[in-house]
């Protein structure tokens, strides 16, 4: 019988303590905010028949379709939608037509690529029998991408994918590590969603050799050194403040991470989120963090002041400054992985 299976999991902003949740860092503290527009996945299941493919991709944003042949799935073409596929040991008496799209820009710094990996894998659990948890899928989210494409990842975007809300994550033996949710007051939860913006800087990130000279620094340095510590302190710092309803606290603890990144490399903080920065506190804003490792492109959170009309001129303002830049409208997610049928 024809199923239909959906999932959808959210991206995460606000990352503080990010770089912590990394090999070289061996444990950390991280807080983040999962937030809409989801990763989305849908999967056509069909019984095989002969002479139909057993396994098609519609990767949408990229208005790309394509054929993947279970014996030699390879990694030239959305590797990271393969080794999912790959991981999951799809029966062999099933065709599926698999669908991945996203309104959050890929390269935009938001653990884009994690939520997708995460509701893929969550979709593509369906099809086999017992069921993973969201940390389970968090987990193996985490592998395909670091141990079948070699790729440096940290853990938090898979666990804030699979998880939703927001999140104070503790890693005390990478890749190991216990999530706790905040949860806060419906007041505290509605006005830190009227107060943030996200802003996309115009251009994907992406790993850069920047990245490669600050991690083979850290890495040498060791996991207790000061530039480690410093971006350890500021998750705590936030978790309270948010438990307080402390926006002006919430802030200080996104500036201290920017700072914190920015002396990891000036570079990690580029001219283009510099610019951002100088306008959001000419109007008022509180707060604002380089999401994700940082650098050239991605996209920046803003944690904006108490009156309305000041995050809209802010926004007006920074969309009239560079035509690349664009206001991504969020909501916080209180839900992560979500796995249903028709």
């Amino acid at each position: 019988m024809r199923r239909i299976i959906n999932s959808v999991a959210p991206i995460r902003i606000c990352d503080n303590g990010g770089w912590t949740d990394t090999w070289f860092a061996k444990y950390g503290n991280i807080f983040n905010i999962a937030v809409y527009p989801y990763a989305e996945v849908q999967i056509e299941v069909m019984p095989l028949q002969d002479g139909k493919p057993d396994i098609s991709i519609y990767a949408e944003n990229y208005g790309e379709q394509y054929i993947v042949n279970r014996e030699r799935l390879g990694y030239d073409k959305h590797p990271l939608i393969a080794a999912a596929i790959e991981k999951m040991n799809v029966p062999t008496d099933i065709s599926i037509s698999v669908t991945i799209f996203s309104e959050a820009p890929a390269g935009g710094s938001t653990g884009t690529s994690a939520a997708v990996t995460v509701a893929l894998i969550g979709a593509l659990d369906r099809l086999t029998p017992g069921r993973l948890t969201p940390h389970e899928v968090a987990h193996l989210a985490h592998k395909v991408e670091t141990e079948m494409l070699n790729q440096q990842c940290g853990i938090q975007d898979q666990l804030s994918a699979a998880y939703g809300g927001i999140n104070y994550i503790e890693m005390f033996d990478y890749p190991y590590a216990s999530v706790s949710q905040i949860n806060v007051p419906d007041s505290i939860w509605w006005e830190l969603e009227r107060r943030l913006v996200l802003i996309y800087l115009g251009k994907s990130h992406s790993s850069s050799r920047v990245h490669e000279q600050v991690i083979k620094h850290l890495e040498n340095e060791g996991p207790d050194c000061k530039k480690m510590c410093d971006l350890r302190k500021t998750a705590p710092i936030a978790r309270d403040a948010l438990y307080k309803g402390d926006f002006l606290a919430l802030g200080q603890s996104m500036i201290q991470n920017t700072e914190a990144q920015q002396n990891l490399n000036p570079a990690l903080v580029g001219e283009d989120a510099r610019k951002i920065i100088e306008i959001a506190k000419d109007h008022g804003a509180v707060g604002w963090k380089v999401n994700g490792a940082g650098g050239d492109g991605g996209s920046i959170t803003l944690l904006c002041g108490s009156m309305s009309f000041t995050k809209r001129d802010l926004i007006k303002e920074i969309e009239q400054e560079n035509k690349l830049y664009r206001n991504i409208t969020i909501y916080l997610s209180r839900h992560g992985l979500r796995v249903w049928e028709n």
